[in-house]
This record gives structure tokens, C-alpha cells and sequence, in this order.
């Protein structure tokens, strides 16, 4: 008798976390490399969200609290779906977890039986697929490649839908790819689920505020009111408030849903923290200034990437409409053979060449389920990205 559970066999550890601390490895060895894994702001946490978490402190605001949040946190949510995103939820309505992680996870532990059948577009979050195995579900995945922008089409959806599928899940703007889906185009998808009864949709609007040029972000119930009852709206503080530590996600949706997830919630983890609770009623509640200006930091650094990804032969790289990553395509690469002697027959050896030859860190696209192709995050210095984008430039010149 195996001492580990089977549960094991059917996950892999996380790409994008291998791959940073693969980074951080090497630079604590004395290696020069420059992390592009990490899908993390390089702006601290404003100062208005910090101190409110000290108020918090000295308030002695430290103990436990409701299981999925506390009452003023799930009003500034609440408050927040009203203004952002035309949705009206209510209290009982919200759930806040320990990330937006666990929130998806949650979900999907409290509603997939052996042999539902969980609809993801690819490229996916590393995390998805193995969130739907670890629940005993099956994920199904549909390919959008460069030609289509990495976004699925409605006639795409309608082939995958089978009498097994329980949940859609619904990522834009993306990552890995950084594509947004306009309004019309959700419109397209929603049209498919409504002729699914037995299909739920869970978003995850993680990079909502995070988008650029003339994008408007939209949202699955937003855009059709009817799907609401059968839909889990989540999002979280991680990326556009720079709180990536603070691990706070939400997600509104229907009552027995929310209930659902509280009972899971309340036999693993219990509440978020309660200081991370406080300083999320403040982002929610207060000033979102720095959004705007700091979206205009990341467009800066997307341009930049672009431009000179761009110059490389061999790479195609669409413009991403928000989040803060770019997914190059690598396909006229493949079969080549690196400076110290590696054959590119992956994206996985790409990349891992890269790092080996240049100390570039980003994360291969067979990660995220769609080849050949990589991700790099550019949530980092304007320095870091110029020099770890002319390394990449050196690096495919000198493929033969």
C-alpha cells in the first residue's frame, strides 16, 4: 500500500512557480538572471491600503473572523460588483477566501463529481486543469492559437459542450496571454451557454483593471443577466492593487453555491486574515488612482517587449489588451540549435536554454497548454525587460 494518495498522479507542481524559484536558485548561487516567470506587480501595496492594515493591528483586529469573510468586506465587494460591473449581489451572495485561488478551487470542490467534464479555453493558467483533477473532475480544453488571438470562438464552445459538462471557465483578460475579450465577443460565448442549461460559468476576472488602449473590460453575467444564477463571478486584490501577499480573492454568485464553498472552506482553511480583510475593504473602498498610472507603467513595459521581440525572426507575438504578460509564438524556431549545442525541439527546451545560456527565466507554453510558445511577465523594471529581451534577441540570432 502506497503511503501517498493516487490523488497525486493526476496533478503536476505549478510551472510558473517551478520556474521563479529555479531563479531565485541560481541568483542566490551567484548566477546574473533576470525572473520573468512571476505573475507579480513589482509596485509595492499603496500606502492607504497599508495603513489601514496597521490600524487594523493596533485595533487588535488580529482574531478569527467569519469563515468567508467579514461583513464589511463583503460590502465593499458587493458595493464594488455594483459599480465596476452592473452586477447586484448581496451578502450572503459573496465569498472571500484565502486567494483567488482558493476560491476557484473551492468551487470546484463543491460541485464536480467523477465524470463531469470542466470546459477550459488554452492557453489556461497553469492551475486550472489540475484544480478540476484534484476535485475528481476531467478538464476539456479548446485550442485558440496565434491565428486567433488566443481567444476561443462560439463555434469552438458549442463542440465541446457535451451532457457531462458542469462548468466553463472563463479567464479574460488572460494569462497567459494577456487577450481580452471584447463585449460582443463574450456576447458570442454567452449565446452558446444559454442553449446549455446544465453549463455554469466561472470567471475569473483577476486582471480586470489591468487592460490598455481603448479594451473595456466585460464580464459573463454583465453581459447576459440571464446566465447570473449559474454564474461565479471571482476575482481578487493580487494584481491590480499590487497585494499579491495579502492573499485575498472573491467571488460573488448564487446563495446555495457561496454556502457550498463556506462548508469546504470551514473544514480546510477558515478565514482569510483578518488584517489582510481589513486592508481589502480599503483597495475595494478606496482611492483606485493609482490604477490608471500604473497601467500607463505597464503598457509602457508591454510596448517595449513587443518592439523588441518583434525584431526577432522566427517569433510572432500578438498585442495582449491587458494583464501584464506577453505569449510569443516560436513555431519558426523549433528544430534550430542553440550556441552551446541544444537542440529546440520544445518550448520547454527553449526555454530552459534560455536560462541555462543566458540567465532569462520566463515560462514555456506547454505549461499553459499550448505550444510552441512562451510567457514572460513584464511586471518588472523598464532596465530588467530591455536587458532580458536583448539577451533573448542574442539568443535566437545565434540558433543554427
Amino acid at each position: 500500500m502506497s503511503f501517498l494518495s493516487a490523488t497525486l498522479d493526476r496533478v503536476q507542481p505549478s510551472a510558473t512557480i517551478a520556474v521563479t524559484n529555479k531563479a531565485r536558485e541560481l541568483k542566490a548561487a551567484g548566477r546574473d538572471v533576470i525572473g520573468l516567470g512571476a505573475g507579480e506587480p513589482d509596485f509595492d501595496t499603496p500606502d492607504n491600503i497599508k495603513e489601514a492594515a496597521k490600524a487594523a493591528i493596533d485595533a487588535g483586529k488580529t482574531k478569527y473572523t467569519a469563515v468567508d469573510g467579514i461583513p464589511e468586506l463583503k460590502e465593499a465587494i458587493c458595493a464594488k460588483f455594483k459599480r465596476d460591473n452592473g452586477l447586484d449581489y448581496a451578502p450572503a451572495q459573496i465569498s472571500v477566501g484565502t486567494g483567488g485561488k482558493q476560491i476557484l478551487y473551492n468551487a470546484l470542490m463543491a460541485t464536480l463529481n467523477p465524470g463531469d467534464e470542466v470546459v477550459i479555453p488554452a492557453p489556461y493558467w497553469v492551475s486550472y486543469p489540475d484544480m478540476v483533477k484534484l476535485a475528481g473532475g476531467t478538464p476539456v480544453f479548446i485550442e485558440a492559437g496565434v491565428d486567433q488571438n488566443f481567444k476561443i470562438t462560439p463555434d469552438q464552445l458549442d463542440a465541446a459542450i457535451t451532457d457531462k459538462t458542469k462548468w466553463m471557465i472563463f479567464n479574460s483578460p488572460s494569462n497567459p496571454t494577456g487577450a481580452g475579450y471584447t463585449a460582443d465577443e463574450v456576447k458570442g460565448l454567452t449565446d452558446v451557454l444559454l442553449k446549455h442549461p446544465q453549463v455554469w460559468v466561472m470567471t475569473d476576472d483577476m486582471y480586470e483593471h489591468l487592460t490598455y488602449d481603448n479594451y473595456v473590460f466585460a464580464t459573463p453575467a454583465q453581459v447576459e443577466p440571464q446566465l447570473t444564477e449559474r454564474t461565479l463571478t471571482c476575482n481578487g486584490v493580487s494584481k491590480a492593487y499590487a497585494m499579491t501577499g495579502w492573499r485575498i480573492g472573491y467571488a460573488g454568485g448564487p446563495e446555495k453555491l457561496i454556502a457550498a464553498m463556506r462548508k469546504i472552506q470551514s473544514q480546510s482553511t477558515s478565514n482569510p486574515c483578518s488584517i489582510s480583510q481589513w486592508a481589502a475593504v480599503e483597495a475595494l473602498n478606496g482611492t483606485q488612482d493609482f490604477i490608471p498610472e500604473n497601467n500607463r507603467t505597464f503598457k509602457r513595459r508591454r510596448d517595449l517587449v513587443l518592439k523588441m521581440l518583434r525584431e526577432i525572426d522566427g517569433m510572432t507575438c500578438p498585442t495582449p489588451e491587458g494583464a501584464f504578460y506577453v505569449y510569443p509564438s516560436i513555431h519558426g524556431l523549433i528544430g534550430k540549435t542553440s550556441a552551446a549545442g541544444t537542440l529546440i525541439d520544445s518550448d520547454e527546451a527553449f526555454a530552459t536554454a534560455l536560462l541555462e545560456e543566458k540567465g532569462v527565466a520566463v515560462v514555456f507554453g506547454a505549461a499553459f497548454g499550448l505550444s510552441p510558445a512562451f510567457r514572460i511577465s513584464y511586471a518588472t523594471s523598464d532596465e530588467a525587460l530591455k536587458e532580458a529581451c536583448t539577451r533573448i534577441q542574442e539568443f535566437c540570432a545565434n540558433l543554427t
